[in-house]
Formats: C-alpha cells, structure tokens, sequence
C-alpha cells in the first residue's frame, strides 16, 4: 500500500526536530571548544499538550506496520510514542560531548502500563537519564514517559543511542537467529519502505530513503528504521500470539544490532521463552534481537 504523501503535512514539529539537529550538527563541526563532561540525569523536558493525531494517520501507520486498525479502536499503538516524543528528545542531546551525526538507535525498551486514547491530548516527557562511555562507544540513555493527563505515565519508553568512538570492532559475534526458533511470519519490505514509514512518523533521516546519502555513511544502499522493525515485530506478535488483543502485551526491549537493507524478505522468530528475532532464517544474521512480557 502506497503511504499517502499528504501525511507529510502533520509531521511538522518532527521534522522542525530534525532541521534544529541537523543545525546543531552544523555548530558542532566548527567548534573548536573542548568538549565537556556531561551530568546525568539531564534536565526533564515536557509537552504538557501533544495534539492528537489524524485517524486516517492512525489507520494508515497500523496497516503499514501489519497490524489491524480494528486492533485500536479509540487507541493509539503504543509504538507510535517516539512520533511525538523525538522532538523532546533531540533537547534532551543538545550539548552531548559526542558527534551528534554519528549517533545511532541501538535499540528500545518500551514498558506499556495503560492504553493511549485516541482524539485525546496526551501529555510526554524526555530526560537524558546516564551516559555509558567505555571509550571505544558511548551508550546514552533517554527516558520517554507519555499518555493522557488522567495517566500520564501510561507508556514508558527508553531510547538507547550509541555513539562510536573508536574505529573497529567490539570483538563480539554478531547475533544470530536461534536454530531452533520459530518463524510465525515473515515480511517482504519494498525498497520504499523507508520513505512511506518517515511519511508516518516524520522521521526524514535521509539514510532510510536515499541512496546516495546511505551510502556516504558507510550502508551498502538504504536501511529501514530501528522503530519500524520494532513495531513489526510488535504487530506480529499481536497478530499471531495474542489474536489481536493489544493488551496482552507489556514489554517489548529490544536491540537494533544489524543494518537491515530494503528490499528485504525476512521474518519474525520466537522461541517460547520470550525471546524475539527479526532474520533472514534460523541460524542466519539478526537485525533485531530481543525479549517481549506478557499478561
């Protein structure tokens, strides 16, 4: 399904966030100022106000993400919080003594205590919560809290940004699909992916759309967004774990550990312990590794 390019124009404070970033990249480059240790935890930063989203916005992000817009009546996926809680979070970054352009998604953790509803403002919050530095890469964490104002901690997230800092390695095998695990469906993403998914959610960094621009930062062609993949995977258990009860669910904590080019065929795998994959087959690379709780 083509993703209407009208929903570009309710992206607007996403994709003001990334301009303000792309600026702050800017000013970073040409400082000359030493960098200064940062303290942790960082300053809350608040929405006391997010607008609802469009419903047709809503219908067209669960469909293209696998899941059922029947699944949501009068709600809003859970998975869907960094659209409105990423410009928060870029505040959140400002002043890191890293370089902001090599700032990866390393994964998410995504806590679901309450549901969020739908045509009602929500409220959200982001704090930079610890930094981890080893030397060799810099592993921050960012703290993400939203939902109505009656239950304004009804969805907590946790965003895990890793900076590289030395070149090379760490050393450590890249994870693998179990060879035992089970494959409960499989997804064919279209080279596009990238683009309709940053018309969803706004998220516009270039390395999921262009080619050229991918390819100047080290991929081979464009990658699908971490978030995306999570929320397939998400969609996937709900549709073929929980018959398409939303609530089951409760944690998703995941890890991005490999670039996933599109096109791509690849599949969603489990293996009855609460484990999660997102691979080509089992005993082949895993571009998501993870562990999912449920009620």
């Amino acid at each position: 399904m083509s993703i209407a390019s009208r929903h570009i124009l309710q992206q607007t404070e996403v994709i003001r966030a990334l301009a303000q970033s792309a600026i702050d990249m800017a000013v970073q480059s040409r400082s000359k100022a030493p960098a200064e240790p940062m303290q942790t935890p960082g300053p809350t930063f608040r929405n006391e106000r997010v607008t609802p989203l469009p419903a047709d916005l809503l219908r067209d992000y669960i469909r293209h993400v696998g899941g059922d817009p029947s699944w949501y009546r009068g709600q809003v996926p859970a998975h869907l919080f960094p659209q409105w809680c990423f410009p928060l979070s870029t505040k959140t970054l400002k002043g890191i003594p890293y370089p902001i352009a090599k700032v990866m998604n390393g994964g998410c953790r995504l806590e679901m205590n309450g549901p969020l509803p739908a045509g009602e403002p929500l409220v959200a919050t982001a704090q930079l919560t610890s930094i981890d530095d080893n030397g060799t890469r810099a592993v921050l964490t960012q703290k993400m809290t939203t939902g109505p104002a009656s239950n304004p901690e009804a969805v907590t997230g946790y965003f895990y940004p890793v900076v590289p800092l030395a070149k090379g390695g760490s050393g450590k095998a890249k994870p693998t699909v179990p060879a035992d695990a089970r494959e409960v469906t499989r997804w064919r993403l279209k080279r596009d992916s990238g683009l309709d998914f940053a018309k969803l959610t706004g998220d516009f960094n270039p390395i999921h759309w262009v080619n050229g621009y991918a390819r100047a930062f080290g991929f081979r062609g464009v990658i699908i967004h971490g978030f995306s993949t999570m929320a397939r995977a998400i969609e996937g258990l709900n549709r073929n774990l929980f018959l398409g009860d939303t609530s089951r669910l409760t944690v998703f904590d995941c890890k991005f550990t490999r670039p996933l080019h599109v096109p791509a065929d690849v599949g969603l795998y489990i293996d009855g312990k609460g484990g999660v994959w997102v691979g080509d087959a089992p005993g082949g690379p895993a571009y998501l590794v993870g562990t999912y709780e449920y009620r």
